[in-house]
C-alpha cells in the first residue's frame, strides 16, 4: 500500500487485483477438475501397491519461473518477480508493489490445479465415487482455501487435507502423492509467479 502514490486508486485497484486474482483461481480449479475427470489416473494404479502404502503411512518466466522452481517458494520469489516485471516488462512500480505481494498470498493457481487434480486422484485410487454436490464443495473449498495457503515450499499440505476432509476422503490419502510432491511443488510455484506477473501486467494496462 505504501508503494501507491495516490491513495486514491488503492479501491479501484485493490478491487482489481483481489477480483482478477479470485476468477484466475477459480479458472484453474475447473481446469484441474475437468483434467481429472477425464484422464482418471487414480484408476491406472496399482491397488495392491496402494494398500501397501496404506499400512506405511499408518508407521512410518525463465529466470523468474526457474527461481520459483527451485526454491519451490512465491514468497521467496517475490523480489525477482519485482524486478523482472518493472524492468523487462515495463510495468511501473506503483502497481508492481501493490499487486505482487498481494499475489504471492491469494494467488495460487498452479497449487490450486493441482489440489483439485490430487483430490480426484486420491478418491479415484481409494475407490471414491464424488458426487455433484462433493465436487462442488471441493471447488468452493479450494478457491476459499487457496487464499490462506502460505507461499512456502510444502505450504498446501495442511489446506489439501481439510479439503479432503471436508469431502469424506481419508487424510491417509496423502500418502500416495507425498513422494513425489516436491518436483510437483516446484513446477506449480513456477505457474503462480507467471500468474502474479500476468495478473501485474493486466491491471497496469
Amino acid at each position: 500500500m505504501t508503494g501507491l502514490k495516490d491513495i486514491s486508486k488503492f479501491s479501484r485497484i485493490g478491487g482489481k487485483t483481489i477480483g482478477t486474482y479470485i476468477c484466475t483461481t477459480v479458472v484453474a480449479i475447473l481446469i484441474g477438475l475437468a483434467m481429472g475427470l477425464l484422464v482418471q489416473p487414480g484408476k491406472l494404479v496399482n491397488h495392491e501397491q496402494v494398500a501397501h502404502l496404506q499400512e506405511q503411512f499408518i508407521r512410518a518466466m525463465y529466470p523468474v519461473q526457474l527461481f520459483a522452481f527451485t526454491t519451490s517458494s512465491s514468497a521467496a520469489t517475490l523480489p525477482v518477480t519485482l524486478k523482472t516485471v518493472e524492468q523487462k516488462l515495463g510495468i511501473s512500480e506503483e502497481v508492481s508493489s501493490f499487486v505482487l505481494p498481494v499475489g504471492v498470498t491469494i494467488n495460487m493457481d498452479g497449487t490450486s490445479c493441482y489440489q483439485t487434480i490430487a483430490i480426484l486422484f486420491i478418491a479415484q485410487v481409494l475407490g471414491i465415487d464424488l458426487s455433484f454436490s462433493q465436487l462442488c464443495i471441493i471447488v468452493a473449498m479450494t478457491v476459499l482455501s487457496s487464499i490462506g495457503t502460505p507461499g512456502i515450499p510444502g505450504g498446501s499440505y495442511v489446506i489439501l487435507a481439510m479439503v479432503l476432509t471436508s469431502v469424506g476422503i481419508p487424510v491417509e490419502g496423502l500418502a500416495l502423492i507425498l513422494g513425489v510432491d516436491r518436483p510437483l511443488d516446484m513446477l506449480r510455484t513456477a505457474v503462480n509467479v507467471t500468474g502474479d506477473a500476468a495478473v501485474c501486467s493486466i491491471i497496469d494496462r
